[in-house]
């Protein structure tokens, strides 16, 4: 990306999206293309330098292989999985992943650049999970201390659909016939097929990694639609695996209060006068709580609030928030009850009659039907 930005002018800055105690969000334009460029801290020098630096004649450069040696040791002195849950191991994977194809060494500039994004949990984040999860934004490229990934419009809690669905589009369909079905979703039909989309992202996060991934600030800004109505994760400062999750919770208490960490919550031990480190709530219930009940409020179908399915789904959102656990646990684990699985299969269901019902196209509700989740076997 530095060449389009630097030499060749294909990078046009639009507008700032986001600018607090240094982190950046921009909107631009890459050969055309809308994108959104990111950074944790507002200067390149505010990074940790990469200590080999120090000690390498500044004529000399290194191979791919020294640059993997040399930062998996820096890796292991400054202990990235401390502030953000990615482990030594997954940034060994990431750096080797990113210099497979590479044959020519690297330059001063390029080893402080990629440490310095290596420094944002964010980036190395979204690098680890881009060929794992569809639920996450995708990285493009970078420059510096910025990263760009893919330009998605992000929810607003003022809208009653959260989302614009204006955006939604027919391309992708193979035939005519697929084009003229998505093309005739209501603005509901689409609400429910996003729905479906975060009952997946849901189980995925919470059975498809070796941990649980865990996210502490849901809202409807942090979150997207691609045109297939896929959801996307597009801030994800605030998503710990289970390890980080329960070194954070695991804090003093003399209420439950003190074990609230935004929407992550424990509950506090008044004996021991601390909290106990396995998350109380979940990814579900918080979801169903803060999208679902906006989304499925009798206000908002008004007459067809009544609807025998309606006030089915609406029941289903009610339980869930009131329901601790995720789509993990067994009926074992939550005392013979099933917990947020029964639930999570509850609104499943629901949402898919509704579909049915509502005279929906069948493409598209195969999201779940003979799906395969399968758990991969990274160790982060």
């Amino acid at each position: 990306m530095c060449e389009d930005l630097c030499v060749l002018g294909l990078v046009e800055y639009k507008r700032c999206l986001y600018y607090e105690n240094g982190k950046k969000v921009i909107e631009a334009r890459w050969r055309g293309n809308p994108v959104i460029l990111k950074s944790k801290l507002e200067n390149f020098s505010s990074y940790e330098p990469l200590g080999i630096l120090d000690y390498q004649d500044a004529a000399e450069e290194l191979s791919p292989l020294d640059v993997v040696f040399y930062a998996t040791l820096e890796v292991s002195a400054f202990s990235l999985d401390e502030g953000g849950g990615v482990n030594n191991s997954s940034l060994a994977r990431l750096l080797g992943k990113k210099l497979k194809n590479r044959e020519k060494s690297y330059s001063r500039a390029e080893l402080a650049s990629l440490w310095a994004l290596l420094q944002q949990e964010e980036y190395t984040f979204l690098r680890v999970l881009q060929d794992l999860s569809t639920h996450v934004a995708k990285v493009l490229g970078s420059c510096g201390h910025f990263y760009t990934v893919e330009y998605l419009s992000a929810g607003h809690a003022w809208d009653q659909n959260i989302f614009s669905l204006d955006d939604v589009a027919v391309s992708g369909v193979k035939d005519q016939g697929q084009a003229g079905a998505r093309a005739r979703w209501t603005a509901r039909e689409m609400v429910h097929r996003i729905a479906l989309s975060f009952l997946d992202m849901v189980w995925h996060f919470d059975n498809d990694f070796t941990h649980k991934l865990h996210l502490c600030d849901i809202k409807p800004e942090n979150f997207a639609i691609r045109k297939d109505l896929t959801v996307v994760a597009i801030d994800v400062d605030m998503a710990f695996f289970e390890p980080k999750m329960r070194d954070i919770l695991d804090q003093n208490c003399s209420s439950d209060d003190d074990c609230n960490f935004f929407d992550c919550s424990s509950r506090c031990d008044l004996i021991k006068r601390r909290c106990s480190p396995r998350r109380r709530n979940s990814n579900l219930q918080v979801i169903c709580e803060k999208i679902f009940r906006p989304w499925f409020s009798p206000t908002l179908l008004g007459a067809k609030a009544g609807l025998p399915l309606q006030v089915e789904l609406q029941r289903a959102v009610q339980e869930c928030s009131e329901t601790e656990g995720g789509v993990e646990d067994s009926e074992e684990d939550r005392g013979g009850g099933g917990g947020g699985r029964a639930i999570h299969q509850r609104l499943l269901s629901v949402l898919k009659h509704l579909l049915h019902e509502g005279g929906a196209s069948d493409e598209g509700e195969g999201m779940w039907e003979g799906k395969g989740h399968i758990h991969t076997a990274l160790n982060f």
